[in-house]
């Protein structure tokens, strides 16, 4: 249980900045409804935001992970050096290429209305790529604070940039025209500074971990290269494919959706808006990856490794369950702020968000399973669940757009992850097998689901009173805490702090 209680331990201070900065990230992008009046004028930001993981992708080319691999069998130095090289030449070469490719892009993006926004745009995705390895550092040595350190401050400048263009100073100008801030600021940049407080954040967590960077030698080693370039090569395609089933539904909607440009640029926009609710799972899913990946090969070599990754499979489950009830069972209370608070229009196709939601759950799922692979060095198998996940929301994204609009790309995700999860846990269990708590785990999922359909009914039959919705969520929320703690009460009791309530 020691490994569970680290784990825990390291997923609360690589989470902290985690869900501080996909919290923060996602109250921005939440605000857009009240800084801007029609979803439509967000479509371009929100193709821009679609773009960056494919191309982080291929500045990255699977090296994070590549580092936690081959650092448990080469000298960590050289290996730092080698990697850290690697990617700086390599992010300069990248950076050139887009740069000589920028009116191709602009068309193929359908950015011809804000061009600069692909200026800025590679100007994130250079400088987030030369904070990756520093932070893969931090993780590897588990150094979870000062990781935790680097992420929030990058994070808070990236907020106050924001509001300070967004907020503030257009309030200030609307008093006083002839203000001096009047000569930095610029209205017809508009959303523009989204993109300008990202890289302000990205700019200034380099700076934070500066002394990481400056612990790169000039030495590097060709062999090494070669070998870890071989083990990651696949990793570029697992990469891509999950790029591709994340993101793939917003980056081509407005393309296969049989509407009026501007109807379009409106559905794109509350698309966009209902996924960032369901990312709320996703932000648990993201915190627990950065503790797990470092986790998962240091304890490969144990002799009760298979067990350690049940049990924390187990706790996995369990927490997207609650999330995705936390999700499903308030759903009302997302669809009351924007009703209120901004134009009606924004709480739109609210109802395919516990979907989407139960996808996302799937791809954590996945990514808990996908450690045979990575250990057993079978990324190619890897490479090929992705492919065929990719294949599913190519052609599902596609034929159910049109007929479903935004319903469909929520359906395209779900059977995607879906499909990658089953898959992947009945090749792990091949190559090597795990107990997972199956049955535990598939009651826990089911229940969780069947509990958001009983408030459905019940909000339903009450005519969508918000009293008993809020007051129904409570009750099934606290229930199915209930439920867990009664059939978890014997792992619960070895727990530190909370421990002791399930020992009488």
């Amino acid at each position: 249980m020691s490994g569970i209680k680290k784990l825990a331990g390291q997923t609360l201070w690589y989470g902290v900045p985690t869900i501080a900065s996909r919290f923060l990230g996602y109250l921005m992008n939440m605000a857009l409804p009240f800084f801007v009046a029609m979803p439509e004028k967000t479509a371009d930001l929100v193709q821009v935001y679609t773009i960056i993981p494919f191309l982080n992708v291929l500045y990255a080319y699977g090296l994070e992970t590549a580092y936690f691999r081959f650092s448990q069998t080469h000298d960590k130095q050289k290996l730092y050096n080698t990697l850290s090289l690697s990617l700086l030449f390599s992010s300069i070469f990248f950076t050139v290429v887009l740069l000589l490719c920028q009116n191709t892009l602009v068309n193929a993006a359908d950015l011809n209305a804000h061009p600069d926004y692909l200026l800025w745009m590679i100007a994130i995705i250079a400088v987030d790529n030369l904070n990756t390895l520093p932070f893969a550092k931090l993780r590897q040595e588990n150094r979870p604070r000062r990781y935790a350190f680097a992420r929030v401050a990058g994070i808070v400048l990236n907020v106050c940039v924001v509001i300070f263009f967004l907020g503030v100073i257009p309030k200030i100008l609307e008093s006083d025209p002839g203000h001096f801030l009047a000569k930095i600021y610029n209205k017809e940049f508009g959303l523009g500074y989204y993109l300008l407080g990202n890289l302000c954040g990205s700019l200034f967590t380099l700076v934070v971990l500066s002394k990481e960077i400056r612990q790169i030698k000039i030495n590097f080693d060709f062999t090494l290269w070669k070998e870890v370039m071989r083990y990651s090569a696949p990793l570029i395609i697992v990469g891509l494919g999950g790029m591709v089933n994340d993101v793939l539904s917003r980056l081509i909607y407005r393309h296969v959706v049989d509407l009026p440009q501007n109807e379009a640029d409106h559905e794109l926009g509350i698309f966009a808006n209902i996924f960032r609710i369901a990312l709320l799972v996703t932000i648990m899913i993201q915190a627990f990856r950065m503790a797990a990946e470092p986790f998962f090969f240091n304890k490969s070599g144990d002799e009760n490794a298979q067990k350690t990754y049940a049990r924390v499979m187990k706790f996995f489950v369990i927490a997207c369950c609650f999330m995705f009830l936390f999700i499903g069972l308030f759903l009302d209370v997302f669809r009351w702020i924007f009703t209120t608070f901004a134009n009606p229009a924004w709480a739109e196709g609210m109802e395919v968000v516990p979907l989407l939601a139960l996808g996302n759950i799937f791809l954590g799922i996945y990514y808990n399973l996908s450690i045979w692979y990575k250990l057993t060095n079978k990324n190619m198998y890897g490479a090929a669940i992705t492919i065929g996940g990719a294949v599913i929301t190519i052609v599902l994204n596609i034929v159910l757009i049109p007929k479903l609009h935004y319903a469909g790309a929520a359906l395209a995700t779900f059977c995607c992850y879906l499909f990658m999860m089953i898959c992947s846990y009945l090749l792990g269990q091949k190559y090597y097998r795990v107990p997972y708590a199956v049955k535990k785990l598939l009651a826990y999922l089911t229940l969780s689901v069947l509990l958001y359909f009983v408030h459905l009914a019940g909000v339903y039959l009450v005519a969508g009173s918000m009293l008993f919705s809020i007051s129904a969520g409570i009750v099934l929320f606290l229930g199915f805490t209930w439920f867990v703690t009664k059939v978890e009460a014997k792992e619960l009791a070895k727990l530190p702090v909370v421990g002791k309530y399930f020992n009488r």
